[in-house]
């Protein structure tokens, strides 16, 4: 990470490095998990991705994304469950220009980063994810992750069991409820809406480990 370092902007004046979210809620050797949460008119201050990363949107509002080497901005406008997956990118900062409150998780492929070996792990022979019942999305998918949607009715409960792949799960309904974890090839999570609304999940698997031999 990069938080700390003091880099320079176009006109020479000194920019130290924040952050690029505001808690870590996973990190283990594959994943680093944040926790973005920005009210109106407050910013992201200046930060640099050393990690390919999922972004994934929790509550959306218009955003604006402002980059230290005086590039034109970028206007965001999510939607709630959307997913975005972004390379390494210069350095840049994120604001909130709406009236509503902006969140989202933000999943770092730190194998693919600050972690890359060049040495492909082994993998399992291909298995498919056990959903007990489920009926998931495929709402993103690359070389590098496929994400998942999933969407469980009140009062119900269901096993997630991962296949060859590793996942991250991220609960969208109550995210500070339902969490974030980390399975391991076949690793087992119950997605469940023990209240009365739905609950709503998204399913990060890691594509690129199936590249190595199997």
């Amino acid at each position: 990470m990069s938080a700390g370092t003091v880099v320079q902007t176009p006109d020479g004046s000194p920019v130290t490095l924040g952050e690029i979210g505001q808690r870590v809620l996973l990190v283990n050797p594959r994943v680093r998990v944040w926790d973005v949460a920005l009210a109106p008119g407050e910013s992201q201050p200046w930060h640099l991705h050393h990690n390919p990363y999922v972004v994934l949107c929790l509550e959306t509002s218009p955003c604006r994304m402002d980059w230290l080497d005086g590039s034109p901005p970028r206007f965001l406008s999510e939607r709630v469950g959307g997913v975005v997956y972004r390379p390494v990118s210069p350095v840049h900062m994120l604001t909130n220009h709406g009236d509503a409150h902006y969140r989202n998780r933000i999943v770092e492929l730190l194998d693919l980063g600050e972690e890359a070996s060049g040495v492909p792990d082994p993998t399992l022979p291909p298995a498919e994810p056990t959903t007990d019942g489920l009926d998931p999305e495929l709402v993103f998918a690359d070389d590098d992750v496929r994400v998942w949607g999933v969407e469980v009715a009140p009062g119900a409960r269901h096993e997630w069991r991962a296949g060859n792949l590793p996942v991250v799960v991220v609960g969208l309904t109550d995210p500070d409820r339902d969490g974030v974890h980390y399975l391991a090839p076949g690793g087992r999570h119950v997605l469940a809406a023990d209240g009365p609304t739905p609950h709503s999940f998204r399913l990060v698997e890691l594509a690129y480990l199936g590249s190595g031999p199997s």
